[in-house]
């Protein structure tokens, strides 16, 4: 492999070298294979040559069909190898990344006609992949889905069941490899938070243990999502504590790719895990050693005091209308309870600290102990600063995880990410909010970045129609669906802001006979590339989604229409409860810039070349405020022809 892909010349600055590079990829080399010469990507490529000589964050927000992607993909492999470390690409999540790596994807693009060896390997998060030990315990089950998940051990490579055969890589156990899962039978199967990969047995066959060896070898790109790059910021401490490798290599520059997202991906990595059974299969290791009988009892009673806490907060626990996220109040008796449980958890620790002394444990085992023990005091500390707080439950099949989140997070991504000394690209089509990056920097934490806004060169006007439905009384949101479905022809995207609100239309749709004249495909049914190939491929399929706001790229006719059945404004969980609060105006300071941006993604998916047409459907309630209308109609492409139909037809208005 050549060291650049242009004659370097040690005397002269590096960047200024490789800005004249990507210059000629873009005004000869690519429009010599046919390639057409945009002025919004050069322009674009020129403000990143800032960004990489000032080793600065930017935030570049270039409109749809800008090739923003080629341009920041030159620049980080550049740096890469002058910097000999490779660049991280963090997209927004899995499915963007099975989009730039594709064969037809634009880093295969630039391999085949920059005749370039591009070393892009990809670093999924561990959820992505299969837990053996889960895997062990779904096989050995009697329900239904018991023969599948048999059938699934069967075909793991055989080094995975004779440990002595692997003599090579061998990638296995991505949850694209297993497209007919529905997300329910993969987390049946799938790795999550409480699985204890340290002590963990069938670690050195795990297809992610063997994948994270093999991207860490990177040598221009790492490909992660937002969640993943986040887990590493927030274990990066934690695991060189413990003697471990952090999850991602030392890298020359990261590129956050639908950069407004990232502020959701740190709320979820950025945060402590509680669930009483994890605490109660660890904690009574303990008890398989020889120790007193005085620790004995502290660590039975702790986990009665865990039952209780976990009781109270079921009782107090009440579901958040578009979010998983279930709120509880934090009142006496809950803090009470939490005070408890960590005085337990403190009497455990200073027990420890005399009982490894008598080396009577397993020095590796109280290790772990020890370190889950620190994690539950940490978490359960913020309850002592409820202001500094922010916390909730989620239910599922296997009870109640309690979550608690530090509220600044901004301070701890300001001290973890955007205070290292490197170039830092925040690429997106919707990164301001009426002209403004305000709203994205004091999110993020991020003081003082350089930013640049290009627009789309599409002809929206020619291309995109929209028409808004505010909600009637009485009026059947499903029948609305339905004939707006006959005007295209099927080839709609329906996207929802909550998996409750899907859940409400594919219910609501068996009342329709007439909807059997459609392929509906669910997001949630299936591995998320899988249906989207499978939309894409069936051009009268209608595609039902909560997370393709942003990212999906389908020209073409297959997708001709965007209903977006109601505005993405946040939902009233704990998290934007608590940004509101911190809000002089909440509305128009919490609300709508979200709903703001996440529209303008929505709108975006539409047309993705100058071939495309298609229309634009937007219903809902909100649209009866006239503060959301307006916003709304500005947010739509200038010239396109948009129409306000409330009630019967006649009641067509220009907007």
């Amino acid at each position: 492999m050549t060291t650049y892909p242009f004659a370097f010349d040690p005397s002269k600055p590096f960047i200024e070298q490789a800005s004249d590079w990507i210059a000629d990829v873009f005004y000869e080399v690519l429009p010599e294979v046919g390639f057409e010469v945009r002025d919004e990507q050069i322009y674009m490529a020129f403000q990143l040559e800032r960004a990489y000589k000032e080793k600065k964050t930017i935030f570049a927000e270039a409109g749809v069909g800008t090739g923003k992607t080629l341009v920041y993909l030159l620049y980080a492999i550049a740096y890469a190898r002058y910097m000999r470390k490779p660049a991280i690409i963090a997209c927004a999540d899995e499915s963007l990344i099975e989009q730039l790596v594709k064969p037809e994807g634009d880093i295969a693009k630039l391999a085949r006609h920059l005749n370039l060896t591009i070393d892009a390997r990809l670093g999924k998060s561990p959820d992505q992949y299969i837990c053996l030990n889960k895997l062990d315990e779904a096989r050995s089950g009697l329900d239904e889905d018991a023969d599948v998940f048999r059938d699934i051990y069967q075909d793991l490579p055989d080094f995975v069941h004779f440990p002595d055969t692997l003599q090579s890589f061998i990638p296995y156990g991505n949850r694209k490899e297993y497209p007919e899962l529905t997300d329910r039978q993969w987390s049946r199967l799938g790795w999550d938070v409480f699985q204890d990969c340290l002590v963990c047995h069938q670690r050195h066959r795990c297809g992610q243990t063997l994948s994270r060896d093999h991207y860490r070898k990177a040598v221009d790109l790492v490909i992660c999502s937002h969640d993943f790059y986040m887990e590493h910021v927030w274990t990066y401490e934690a695991r060189k504590r413990e003697g471990q490798l952090p999850l991602l290599p030392e890298h020359s520059s990261v590129v956050f790719d639908e950069g407004h997202l990232l502020e959701t991906a740190a709320q979820n990595a950025l945060t402590y895990k509680l669930k009483h059974t994890q605490f109660e299969a660890i904690i009574t290791r303990l008890l398989e050693g020889e120790i007193r009988e005085s620790l004995a009892m502290t660590i039975e009673d702790a986990i009665s005091q865990s039952e209780a806490l976990f009781a109270v907060l079921q009782k107090n626990s009440q579901a958040v209308h578009g979010s998983d996220r279930k709120e509880f109040s934090l009142d006496e008796s809950l803090i009470r309870e939490v005070n408890r449980f960590s005085d337990l958890i403190g009497t455990i620790e200073e027990e420890l600290v005399f009982e490894s002394g008598l080396f009577s444990l397993d020095e590796y085992q109280l290790k772990i102990v020890e370190e889950h023990l620190e994690m539950i005091q940490t978490a359960l500390a913020l309850f002592k600063r409820p202001e500094r707080l922010i916390s909730w439950v989620i239910e599922d099949q296997d009870g109640l995880t309690l979550v608690v989140m530090p509220k600044m997070v901004k301070e701890i991504l300001k001290e973890r990410v955007f205070a290292q000394h490197m170039p830092i690209v925040f690429s997106s089509a919707t990164l301001s909010v009426e002209n403004s990056f305000d709203y994205m920097a004091q999110s993020l934490g991020i003081e003082n970045p350089l930013t640049f806004s290009v627009a789309s060169p599409y002809e929206y006007a020619d291309q995109m129609q929209a028409a808004l439905y505010p909600s009637q009384p009485g009026h059947n949101p499903v029948e609305r669906v339905l004939a707006l479905l006959e005007k295209s022809q099927g080839r709609a995207l329906i996207l929802f802001p909550s998996q409750e609100e899907l859940v409400i239309f594919q219910t609501g749709l068996t009342a329709y006979p007439e909807a059997s004249a459609y392929r509906f495909l669910y997001e949630g049914s299936a591995e998320i590339s899988h249906l989207i190939s499978a939309f894409q491929n069936d051009e009268e399929s209608v595609l039902c989604a909560v997370t393709l706001w942003e990212g999906l790229d389908i020209p073409g006719p297959s997708l001709s229409h965007v209903i977006i059945w109601s505005l993405p404004f946040p939902p009233n969980d704990p998290v934007f409860t608590s940004l509101r609060k911190d809000a002089a105006d909440p509305f128009m300071q919490i609300d709508m810039p979200h709903m703001a941006l996440r529209l303008r993604q929505g709108i975006g998916r539409l047309v993705r070349s100058r071939n495309d047409r298609g229309w634009i459907s937007i219903m809902g309630e909100d649209l009866n405020r006239q503060e959301v209308r307006t916003q709304v109609e500005q947010l739509l492409p200038a010239g396109v022809k948009c129409t306000v139909v409330e009630g019967n037809p006649e009641g067509i208005k220009t907007c």
